[in-house]
C-alpha cells in the first residue's frame, strides 16, 4: 500500500513539473525555421527579407518588423493586376495556431527601405518581429546574394 501512495506522489510531481515546462514555451511560440536578407548592389537603397516561421502557440498576426539597419521595414504582398505583378503594403500576416508563415521571393515578404549601409554578404542582420498579441521576437538572418531566376524579373517593376 505504501508503495502505491509514493508512486502517486511521484506521478503528481511529474505532472506539475510537466505543466511548468509547458508554460515557458509561450515565450518563444514563434520559431524561425529559415530565412535570409537579399544582398543588393551598393547603389540600391532597398532590399527584402524572406523568412519561414512556425507558430507553436495560439493564432497570432505578424503586424510589424523593426530593422535597425534600414529606415523602414514594411510588410508587403504581391498582387496581380492586369497581368502585372505589383507590391502592396499590408497591415499584417495571420499565422494560425501550429501553422507557419512563409515570406518568399514569389509572394509575401518584408521590404527593407532605405538601407543605412550596404549589406555585406554572409554577415548576419537582426530583425525584430512584432506580433498582434504584443509579443516581440528578435531573429538573426544571413545576408545572401540574389538568386538569379528568370521569374525574378517582376521584382524590378516597383511602383
Amino acid at each position: 500500500m505504501e508503495f502505491m501512495t509514493l508512486k502517486l506522489i511521484f506521478k503528481q510531481l511529474f505532472n506539475i513539473g510537466l505543466l511548468s515546462c509547458l508554460s515557458f514555451t509561450t515565450m518563444a511560440q514563434v520559431v524561425l525555421v529559415d530565412g535570409y536578407v537579399r544582398a543588393m548592389p551598393a547603389k540600391v537603397p532597398n532590399s527584402a527579407a524572406y523568412i519561414t516561421i512556425e507558430n507553436h502557440g495560439d493564432a497570432t498576426r505578424l503586424v510589424a518588423v523593426d530593422a535597425p539597419f534600414a529606415t523602414e521595414a514594411q510588410l508587403h504582398t504581391l498582387i496581380e493586376e492586369n497581368g502585372m505583378i505589383k507590391m502592396r503594403q499590408v497591415e499584417g500576416f495571420d499565422i494560425d495556431s501550429h501553422g507557419s508563415l512563409v515570406l518568399s521571393e514569389s509572394g509575401n515578404h518584408i521590404m527593407l527601405m532605405g538601407l543605412k549601409q550596404p549589406l555585406v554578404i554572409d554577415s548576419d542582420v537582426k530583425l525584430l518581429l512584432k506580433f498582434a498579441n504584443g509579443s516581440e521576437q528578435e531573429i538573426s538572418l544571413p545576408v545572401k546574394k540574389q538568386v538569379e531566376q528568370s521569374d525574378d524579373a517582376h521584382h524590378h517593376h516597383h511602383h
